[in-house]
């Protein structure tokens, strides 16, 4: 079946054109909890000594050799770059959901493209390189990595003018993903993942062979983790043209166990494959989340 798009509503555009505004907003808030940045600057491997020349930057004497030979020798690296960050956000329309709670301000993509272009802003503010891909069945567009400072802007005019599209295949995307990737860096994957575990276990296998450190965004509503619901109601399908009526109170324990199950298996697929993951409540702000977790990645490194 041929797969619709349709543009993002009115309202989730205009919060979208803030994106830029919210996200220094988020990285400013959050940056107060944190002691320094978790992200390390330089990724560098030692290669060899070479002899020192009229120019060279006196931070690359090796002391310990002059210290031997009298002569002075300069540390070589087998690569010196700044860090990469990936943000791969998916669109599928299934991000669209949004309660009607009123702590909840924000749908599931709302919510990711503001963890993007946050995480954007971080690592342009410590001068590393920032790249976006948005994926449902297929990579839709993308922000070549850059540490430009236009690069936050770039992101935001992508995740603005994206089309929704019906449903996420992470199977196929992200093996291309892989092959597409030519430096080792770290790549944000934020989605709902409502595919087969078994597919998204290959691709984290895939990435975690290309070497890649990879950290799973895991953004849900509240209604979705807790199934608030009371009254007689009519689910309509996101991704589907299915409408159900139920009566929410004779389902909400097993759903709760299921919710509970399909969790569990995306964090099993994180500890196999030695990748992160962080559940993304949008009823929860979201400099706070990305506070504490960056606290406990700086304290593993």
């Amino acid at each position: 079946m041929a797969s619709k798009t349709q543009p993002l509503p009115a309202d989730v555009r205009e919060r979208l054109s803030k994106l830029e505004l919210n996200a220094r907003n988020v990285v400013e808030g959050m940056l107060t909890g944190l002691h320094k940045s978790p992200y390390h600057g330089y990724s560098i491997e030692f290669a060899q000594h070479r002899e020192y020349t009229w120019g060279d930057e006196i931070k690359h004497l090796d002391w310990k050799v002059f210290a031997r030979s009298d002569r002075y020798y300069i540390k070589q690296y087998e690569e010196e770059t700044n860090l990469t960050g990936l943000m791969a956000l998916d669109c599928s329309e299934s991000m669209l959901y949004r309660s009607s709670n009123p702590a909840v301000a924000h749908t599931k993509y709302e919510y990711g493209a503001l963890a993007a272009a946050s995480l954007c802003f971080l690592l342009l503010r410590q001068q590393d390189t920032a790249g976006l891909y948005l994926f449902d069945d297929d990579i839709r567009a993308q922000v070549p990595p850059s540490a430009h400072p236009m690069t936050l802007q770039n992101f935001a005019r992508k995740m603005h003018n994206v089309q929704l599209r019906e449903e996420s295949d992470i199977g196929s995307v992200f093996h291309k993903l892989a092959e597409d990737i030519r430096r080792r860096g770290l790549v944000f994957i934020i989605s709902d993942f409502f595919f087969p575990r078994e597919d998204l276990l290959k691709a984290l296998q895939h990435l975690r062979h290309k070497r890649q450190e990879v950290i799973l965004m895991h953004v849900m509503d509240p209604d979705e983790l807790r199934f608030p619901f009371d009254d007689n109601i009519r689910f309509d399908g996101l991704e589907v043209d299915d409408k159900i009526f139920v009566e929410p109170r004779s389902l909400r324990d097993s759903y709760l166990d299921v919710m509970k199950e399909f969790i569990g298996d995306i964090e099993q697929c994180c500890s196999d494959t030695q990748s992160d993951y962080l559940l993304l409540d949008t009823s929860k702000p979201l400099k706070h989340v990305l506070a504490q977790y960056m606290n406990t990645y700086r304290s593993r490194r």
